[in-house]
This record gives structure tokens, C-alpha cells and sequence, in this order.
């Protein structure tokens, strides 16, 4: 090959490059998906590749301290053939439905206050919001634990005050204990995205409602509520898919009554050693809870364009 030829075949290649060059810098999508590769990467190992072991395990068999490697769906058959595994599953979900209504019913209002009646140091109130997260979780469920307990704050305070003569034993171990517990520890993660979709809206859409004739509470429901509603979906998914898998709230103050699926797919992946089992109810709790989530995108979703 001569000279020539060689300094023709570098120059083409220099003009390749500089042209795919070029072609990146000036695609936005292109860009936007290397700025995100290293956390789809992170996702991808992190979470993809264990939810696909855990996949394939449910399909194994174990005998005493060994799998069995073969296709089998005995796990699942086992799962539907006890009927308490469903009846735990669907307790599960009721107990997450009640934390995310009572949490986002308790969250709307503080949101709410913030976004509209604190005019300065909104940043103060948030940082205030976020306090009791900054101790251990576990803590703050033995917080609630002290303070529902037989001995506990409520119980001694309402004996001080002569209301009651003995101990409220219904305080804990259920699952109101549970519920209540739940929705105080999640109730930053729903109080922060409402704050975020009051502080968008346009308060001159307020103002025009107001020059129309409408009253306060007529303009809440017709222009504060629908716009604050993306906040709402959000928050209502950020307490309701993590808490239906909680399992050391029910643990500390749940009992026997308060007993949710993640305590069963903890004890089959601890004490009763059944990783097969415990990854087939952990498989079907996650299909059910997403085919909940969606169900409740596609109802919020329709009726929100019948309201529009």
C-alpha cells in the first residue's frame, strides 16, 4: 500500500470519527441516555438480574439443604393450594391500602400549608418535616411500640387522667398498631411530592377562580385538587408498593394478628429455609401488586379526563 493511499485511508477514518462525533454531541437522546447509562447499569445489576434469579428459584424445588435444579411448579401450585397464603397476601394489600389513604388524608394538609401559607423559610418547614427521619427506622418503631405498649405513654397517660382504670390491651399487636405505625414512617415520602405539585401551580388560575364567583372551597376542588393530583398519585405509590412488603413493623408491633406476606417470604428465606417457596410468594406478590398499581393509574387516569 502506498503513502498516498495510507494518508487517504487515516483521513477518511478522522472524518468518520469526527462525523459519529458530531452526530452525538448534536442528538439530544443520545446524550441523555450517556448521562443515564450508569444508573441503567445500576438498575440493571442491581435489581433486573436479582429479580431474574429470584425468578428463576421459584421454579426450583428444595430438599432439606439442597435445590433441586428442575422446572417445576409445585411452588406455585403450594402457594394457591393454602388458602392462608392468599388470605395473608390480601390482609397485606388491605393494611397497605388504609396507610396510604390515612398518610396521604394527613400529608395533603401539611403540604398544603407550606405550599400556600408559608411565605418565607418553606425550606425550614421541609428540612422540620424530615427530623424524625434522621434516627434509625428501627427506632422509631420501637417509638411506637413505647408508646401503644401495655405500660406505654398512651396508657399511662389516660390512667393519670382517670379515664381509664385498666390497660387498653387492643392498643397493640393488631393491625391498627401496624397501620398507625406505617403511616408515620412513611409520611415525609408523601407529604414531599403534594408539596412539590401545590408549588407548581399557577396561582394566577386561583385568582381568576376567585374573580368568577367561586368561594375558596369551591376553588380548591376545582382547580387546586385536580392540578395537585400527580403528586397525589405519587405519593399514594411511594407508601402503597413498599409498605405491603414491610415486614419488621408487623414483626415489633403487629403479633399474630398483625402478621403481613413479608414476614412469611422473610421466614421462608429464614428459619423454614424454603427459598423456592419464598421466592414463588414473592414472585406473586409482586405481580399482584403490580397489577394493582396499574389498575389504580388506569382508574385515576379515567377519571381524571371525566372530571377535565
Amino acid at each position: 500500500m502506498t503513502q498516498a493511499s495510507l494518508s487517504s485511508d487515516r483521513s477518511n477514518r478522522s472524518s468518520l470519527g469526527l462525523s459519529i462525533r458530531k452526530r452525538f454531541l448534536s442528538s439530544e437522546p443520545l446524550r441523555g441516555y450517556s448521562l443515564l447509562s450508569p444508573t441503567l447499569l445500576t438498575m440493571l445489576f442491581g435489581l433486573a438480574m436479582p429479580l431474574l434469579v429470584l425468578f428463576g428459584l421459584s421454579f426450583w424445588l428444595q430438599d432439606y439443604v439442597d435445590f433441586i435444579k428442575t422446572f417445576s411448579l409445585q411452588n406455585y401450585s403450594d402457594f394457591f393450594a393454602k388458602p392462608i397464603y392468599s388470605a395473608i397476601l390480601m390482609k397485606s394489600i388491605r393494611i397497605s391500602a388504609m396507610v396510604t389513604l390515612v398518610t396521604v388524608l394527613l400529608a395533603y394538609p401539611m403540604a398544603y400549608f407550606i405550599a400556600f401559607r408559608i411565605k418565607s423559610n418553606k425550606l425550614v418547614w421541609l428540612i422540620l418535616i424530615t427530623v424524625p427521619f434522621w434516627t434509625s427506622y428501627l427506632l422509631r418503631v420501637f417509638a411506637w411500640k413505647l408508646m401503644l405498649g401495655y405500660n406505654g405513654v398512651v396508657n399511662s397517660g389516660l390512667k393519670s387522667l382517670g379515664l381509664i382504670s385498666e390497660p387498653l390491651e387492643f392498643l397493640l399487636y393488631n393491625p391498627t398498631a401496624v397501620a398507625i405505625t406505617l403511616a408515620h414512617a412513611w409520611a415525609a415520602f408523601a407529604i414531599l411530592p403534594i408539596y412539590v405539585s401545590l408549588e407548581k401551580i399557577d396561582r394566577s388560575l386561583l385568582e381568576a377562580s376567585r374573580d368568577l364567583g367561586e368561594n375558596a372551597f369551591m376553588s380548591f376542588i376545582r382547580v387546586t385538587l385536580p392540578l395537585s393530583m400527580p403528586g397525589v398519585i405519587a405519593a399514594s405509590l411511594l407508601v402503597f408498593i413498599p409498605t405491603v412488603g414491610d415486614y419488621v413493623t408487623p414483626s415489633l408491633v403487629g403479633g399474630p394478628s398483625g402478621i403481613m406476606i413479608g414476614n412469611i417470604i422473610q421466614s421462608m428465606f429464614g428459619k423454614a429455609f424454603n427459598w423456592p417457596l419464598g421466592a414463588a410468594i414473592s414472585v406473586i406478590s409482586m405481580l399482584t401488586v403490580t397489577a394493582m398499581v396499574c389498575l389504580f393509574l388506569w382508574g385515576t387516569h379515567r377519571l381524571r379526563r371525566a372530571v377535565a
